[in-house]
């Protein structure tokens, strides 16, 4: 009798991959720091399909081409500023979720934010437990 494991295994995998790539949602990452990129990156690459922008105005094209579930967006990137991208963004997008990233913990940046079009706000370092509440809040 013949296995047919050497040809089945293989179609199995691709069959679980492109099922899993359907599945999974997609966070667009904008963000310039590499060691921020990475660290993210590690949280979320088991859950979710990532996709990674180093500046806004990368952000804005990649988020116009790919229709992310979900934004993760630095307030302080150059190019154009987190700020200037999220406005950009919303013209196309009015209810994506689209949480701003900042370094700065200053009364009032997370309402500039808001102002912006960020549906929210956290503070770097992330706070591991904070960022998997929003995104299940947001996401599901």
């Amino acid at each position: 009798m013949r296995s047919i494991t050497p040809w089945v295994k293989p179609r199995l995998q691709t069959w679980v991959r492109k099922r899993e790539s359907h599945t999974m949602k997609t966070i667009l990452i904008v963000e310039d720091i590499e060691l921020n990129i990475d660290l993210l990156t590690q949280l979320l690459e088991d859950d979710y399909r990532l996709l990674v922008a180093r500046d806004g105005a990368q952000g804005v094209a990649l988020a116009e081409k790919s229709h992310p579930d979900l934004i993760l967006m630095d307030i302080s990137l150059p190019v154009m500023d987190g700020y200037d991208a999220t406005r950009s963004i919303r013209k196309t997008f009015e209810t994506l979720p689209i949480i701003g990233l900042s370094a700065h913990a200053m009364q009032g940046d997370a309402e500039r934010a808001r102002s912006a079009g960020c549906t929210d706000y956290l503070t770097k370092p992330v706070d591991e437990d904070l960022l998997f509440t929003k995104l299940k809040q947001y996401l599901g």
